[in-house]
């Protein structure tokens, strides 16, 4: 919902009702993730994408029946479907789409949804895309770390979801759950779709270099609060690091111990370490490399500075497994010369890892393409 959220808060602030297409489960070699919407506006607009192109047309039709039934249903579209090429979906993949009408009789809390989102504050919405009791299709719960709201038929139902949420809410999973009709976890019958929001992930950069200026602009363009640091003032400014939505002035080690301890470095975050200067990157490395969790931890340096810098660590007393999660020389092996080829190897790396990825040129793999699930 977070692409079409501004154009959806219009309506809805307006009274309007507006139908929502959502992906909510994939197979094989689908274009979008979960979570990918469209919507169709009270006057017949179409905003968002739920395949990239392949089934907008027939998701289109879906809305505006729904606009007048107000029934939501669940679509399912894909090579299994007798009617996959007439709805265009030629990629090969699966998909299950919810439709649903939104408006202020049918979602009354998403006006305080939408604000969460906008402002960063953890939400998830929990609603039911299938069921054997199609009076429950539609029901949803809104969650928060300390409170909930909504309900999905029954107290046993809201208690399992509510538990599971909270789960994929800490982790901003945005998935399909399955359960039994009352929210039984072995059983079968009831799925909940759980659009999870929580605050971007972060990604900071230590080393206020002109590799580090680019780096923040692509860090920024992915989705990721970027915060640059260094100890030198006279490097660490704004004006050098536009992109950047901080920018701190400390010593990195320092710095990133203060933060962690505080609870703002989690498993989504990215740490780049782009000083190559012992002083610096060396005490960096030892708190880094000894967090309990973050996504990824990349040190910039020749081969030899890597070799130094191991060195170095391994007398620190941090052992070979801490010492696996560094990636050092940090990126992909793209030929990279300049500042934005060695953003883009950097990035192309934290991605890879992220999604289970080989950096591989795709025309030289086989198998599918897109792995969401």
């Amino acid at each position: 919902m977070r692409e079409v959220l501004a154009e959806l808060r219009q309506w809805w602030d307006a009274g309007q009702s507006t139908a929502v297409g959502t992906v909510v489960d994939t197979f094989h070699s689908s274009p979008r993730p979960p979570g990918a919407s469209m919507l169709v506006g009270p006057t017949g607009e179409a905003v968002g994408s739920v395949s990239g192109g392949c089934v907008e047309g027939a998701v289109y039709e879906e809305g505006q029946d729904v606009l007048g039934s107000g029934s939501a249903r669940l679509v399912h579209y894909g090579i299994s479907d007798d009617t996959a090429y007439s709805v265009g979906l030629t990629c090969g993949g699966q998909l299950d789409v919810f439709v649903e009408r939104v408006d202020r009789e049918t979602f009354p809390d998403f006006g305080e949804v939408a604000d969460d989102i906008e402002a960063g504050r953890p939400v998830a919405v929990a609603v039911v895309v299938a069921h054997p009791n199609p009076a429950r299709v539609g029901s949803r719960l809104v969650v928060r770390p300390d409170t909930v709201s909504g309900t999905l038929g029954s107290q046993r139902a809201d208690d399992a979801v509510t538990d599971d949420v909270r789960g994929a809410l800490a982790t901003a999973q945005t998935k399909t759950l399955t359960y039994g009709p009352e929210g039984e976890r072995r059983g079968e019958g009831m799925r909940v779709f759980v659009a999870a929001y929580a605050p971007k992930p972060r990604m900071i950069v230590f080393g206020a270099i002109d590799f580090a200026a680019a780096v923040a602009e692509l860090g920024h363009f992915l989705g990721y609060a970027v915060t640059v640091c260094d100890a030198r003032p006279v490097f660490a400014t704004p004006a050098r690091l536009p992109a950047a939505d901080d920018v701190v002035v400390a010593w990195p080690h320092t710095y990133l111990a203060a933060e962690a301890e505080a609870g703002r470095v989690d498993g989504r975050t990215v740490l780049c370490v782009l000083t190559h200067d012992p002083k610096f990157d060396v005490p960096l490395l030892e708190v880094a490399l000894r967090l309990p969790s973050v996504a990824y931890v990349g040190a910039m340096g020749s081969r030899r500075t890597h070799d130094e810098r191991l060195a170095r660590l391994r007398e620190a007393g941090l052992t070979d497994d801490e010492l696996g999660r560094l990636s050092s020389p940090i990126g992909l092996d793209l030929g990279a010369r300049t500042p934005q080829e060695t953003a883009v190897s950097i990035a192309a790396e934290i991605i890879a890892l992220q999604w289970g990825g080989h950096g591989d040129r795709l025309s030289e793999r086989g198998g599918p393409i897109h792995l969401h699930q």
